[in-house]
């Protein structure tokens, strides 16, 4: 039964994680990165404070260490997170985020000592490929450019020309892809460790107070409350289709392996994609649109293969 209902809260993450960064790439374009991230946590560090007054101090002894480790790395993947939504397009971001599954598999394999199958490798190198094709703009033009007669000539061209053959946000994503597949795996074992509520309480002050200075430094609260309050609705949507995602996605991982939380969560990039074609109306080369439906399915079955589902 727990397992049931860890899969029923996986899948609760993926449909707020979907609808949630559809409308965090709106916000960072109006009010920035730093704003969005102080609001979206500082609002949760809110909702979940009477909730946790009597667990708050596990945070601080038998979970210190992974507290601090989950904390930085969230902190270092969710800004990571919100400059790629700013910089590019939702349909070339967001499928590359499937790099998550890879990194938790890998921590999966290393600590965990779980293994994969020949096939799911396969689709790993699949997916890697897919990936990398859908974020070049023109395949050609990168072949041409991969031939000059010298090292430090092909250095110099692709200094002078990665803005044209690279998607906006492309760089941004992979990292951060990285580094929230090390934070989710974090996030399992303390979720884990203390409980989710108090966990995802936690991490939201640690975001909120890392993030404020930044705010302070920049236009201010006053000009952060005076965005969210222009679009106050899609604010508010925002930050309860976050926040009820990562909640749901510690549960997850409680009451159900760390591998089968992530790989479902993950399968959140099918919404996103779909709601930048069709709502966004972005438009993807050929290559490109070839690219995502490979890097979709290659998802897709690693998710649930991971999982054993």
């Amino acid at each position: 039964m727990a397992l049931e209902l860890g899969i029923l809260f996986a899948l609760l993450t993926m449909v707020a994680w979907g609808f949630g960064d559809f409308l965090i790439q709106k916000s960072t374009r109006k009010i920035g990165v730093w704003g969005t991230m102080f609001f979206i946590t500082f609002t949760g560090f809110l909702a979940l404070t009477p909730f946790v007054l009597n667990t708050a101090i596990s945070l601080f002894t038998v979970g210190l260490g992974i507290f601090l480790a989950a904390g930085a790395g969230y902190c270092l993947a969710g800004l990571l997170d919100l400059e790629a939504l700013k910089e590019g397009k939702l349909d070339i971001v967001e499928p590359i985020w499937a790099f998550e599954i890879v990194s938790s598999a890998i921590l999966a394999l290393v600590i965990l000592h779980e293994s994969l199958s020949y096939l799911q490798i396969a689709f790993i190198v699949i997916l890697t490929i897919s990936l990398s094709l859908l974020s070049l703009k023109n395949p050609a033009a990168w072949a041409k450019r991969s031939k000059p007669r010298a090292l430090n000539r092909l250095g110099k061209r692709l200094r002078k020309s990665k803005s044209k053959i690279l998607e906006k946000g492309v760089l941004v994503a992979f990292v951060s892809a990285i580094s929230m597949g090390v934070a989710n795996f974090l996030i399992g074992l303390g979720s884990r460790a203390i409980d989710p509520v108090t966990m995802k309480w936690g991490l939201d002050l640690f975001l909120a107070a890392f993030s404020l200075p930044f705010v302070l430094r920049g236009k201010g609260l006053g000009s952060l409350l005076s965005g969210v309050k222009k679009s106050k609705k899609r604010m508010l949507a925002m930050t309860l289709f976050d926040n009820t995602a990562w909640l749901s996605f510690g549960i997850a991982m409680v009451l159900a392996p760390i591998s089968i939380a992530v790989a479902v969560s993950e399968s959140y990039i099918i919404i996103a994609v779909l709601l930048g074609i069709f709502v966004n109306k972005e438009r993807l080369k050929k290559h490109q649109a070839i690219s995502l439906v490979i890097a979709l399915l290659s998802a897709i079955y690693l998710a649930y293969s991971i999982s054993g589902l």
